[in-house]
């Protein structure tokens, strides 16, 4: 029996169904190994099983109800060690006791800390208050881990340098030093906003590394920094391996809409990346995820959003938190295309919330956008990866942006079905009518994953 591997990569702004196929395919394909290789602790996938149980995976992969399925965690995933801990108490009050026996940490991993997160917390703050506006955060310190250690690399700490206390001590102390100084992290009027001084005396506790080193050894014991060697041992285990995708490619770091962006890459190179980082050389089947139309959470374009559209529940997605109110959108073939453009090499797509159309009702299908004078925009290009000029561009495009609909709405699955396919030039291979992994229909036969 060989080893078969599987990518889940979402083809919107998020929250589009990978916890549910993740678990799904996990089922489809007795899948052993689940890879999360971007993003971090600000992920929200969700799963319920049909006895009623459900989980918003963060860190773990969302096939870890079924018993055996490991979790590798693979750099460039930014690890959050205590978040890590608190999800995995969840998860053994849900049926799920061995979570962590079932984990493998990359060493390479990048680790957020609580001077990450408050710090993040506090430059989203001092950026509403400005005139840039909120970009858009989870306040969890994922973007705030990245960015430091690109502005100071000798403050990143790595999973593998936990286990050396002084070491690790030493850079807390010199990364707290550098936020305290950091002018970006203050606004005025600070002082009377009582969640951030909260945050603030987090930056000034001269005892916040020692104690949360101390308050994450439970993580450190129970899963010890991996290496390349043993990771590779188990990505090559008869079976299935998944590869569950955080965000979705219009956030990607890369070719995402400046500034509203994550600190991640959602693409196959990415997915491809940490098999032949680990000397693995391997087909992987990528599918797209999608929901039939689109959402956001929080600030960033959503040229096709419409207030009709908020009667669809959405249970697992509040309006409160860091991300912002849930916002809903028509189905957009523009974005569509630049999303199928940017992820790369697609072998099929598969889709959510399909009984839209038996709970609201045919939905718009968005063919462009309009502008003076009497222009239309239906194609947006794709840029050199990192070209932050370009991405801006596109972003004042989106966001003047007025939807041009096609004359005939997308009344049922089967249209809404046949629009997409015409637009990505490959094919819907399942969807789903519910969030239940038995709610996904086969709609074409698919050898490589069934």
């Amino acid at each position: 029996m060989t080893t078969r591997y599987t990518s889940l990569l979402g083809l919107g702004f998020g929250d589009c169904g990978k916890g549910l196929f993740t678990d799904y395919v996990c089922r489809a394909q007795r899948g052993h190994t689940v890879v999360r290789f971007n993003g971090g602790a600000q992920a929200g996938h969700n799963v319920v099983l049909p006895d009623g149980r459900h989980h918003t995976f963060s860190q773990f992969g969302a096939g870890s109800f079924m018993d055996g399925v490991a979790t590798v965690l693979s750099a460039p995933f930014i690890i959050h060690p205590h978040a890590l801990l608190f999800e995995a108490e969840a998860l053994a009050a849900k049926g799920v006791p061995d979570i962590l026996d079932r984990l493998l940490i990359d060493g390479r991993c990048r680790v957020t800390t609580p001077l990450h997160q408050a710090a993040g917390r506090l430059r989203e703050w001092a950026r509403a208050s400005g005139a840039s506006g909120p970009h858009g955060s989870c306040g969890v310190g994922v973007g705030e881990t990245v960015l430091q250690e690109l502005s100071d690399p000798q403050t990143a700490i790595r999973y593998a340098d936990l286990t050396q206390r002084k070491r690790t001590l030493d850079k807390l102390a010199m990364l707290r030093e550098r936020l305290r100084a950091d002018a970006g992290l203050q606004w005025p009027g600070m002082a009377s906003n009582a969640a951030a001084q909260t945050e603030w005396k987090v930056l000034n506790d001269e005892s916040i590394g020692s104690r949360w080193l101390d308050a994450i050894q439970p993580c450190l014991r129970a899963a010890p920094s991996a290496s390349p060697e043993l990771l590779a041992q188990r990505l090559t285990m008869p079976g299935a391996v998944v590869f569950e995708g955080a965000q979705g490619v219009l956030l990607d770091e890369r070719h995402g809409f400046h500034p509203h962006t994550t600190w991640s890459s959602i693409s196959t190179d990415a997915v491809e990346s940490v098999l032949l980082d680990l000397g693995l050389h391997a087909e992987v089947t990528h599918l797209g995820v999608m929901r039939s139309y689109l959402t956001r959470h929080g600030a960033g374009p959503l040229p096709t959003q419409d207030a009709a559209l908020d009667v669809l529940a959405e249970p697992h997605n509040s309006n409160e938190g860091w991300q912002g109110a849930f916002r809903r959108g028509h189905p957009d073939s523009v974005l569509l295309e630049y999303a199928v453009s940017a992820v790369g090499r697609l072998d099929g797509i598969v889709a959510t919330h399909l009984d839209v159309f038996d709970r609201f009702g045919p939905l718009q299908w968005c063919i462009g956008y309009g502008h003076e004078p009497g222009g239309l925009t239906d194609h947006l290009p794709l840029g050199t990866p990192g070209d932050v000029a370009h991405a801006e561009r596109i972003m004042e495009l989106l966001d003047m942006a007025r939807p041009v609909y096609a004359a005939t709405p997308l009344r049922n699955a089967s249209s809404w079905c046949a629009a997409v396919e015409a637009v990505a030039g490959v094919p819907v291979t399942h969807t789903a009518s519910g969030p239940l992994h038995v709610n996904v229909d086969v709609r074409r036969p698919f050898a490589k994953l069934e």
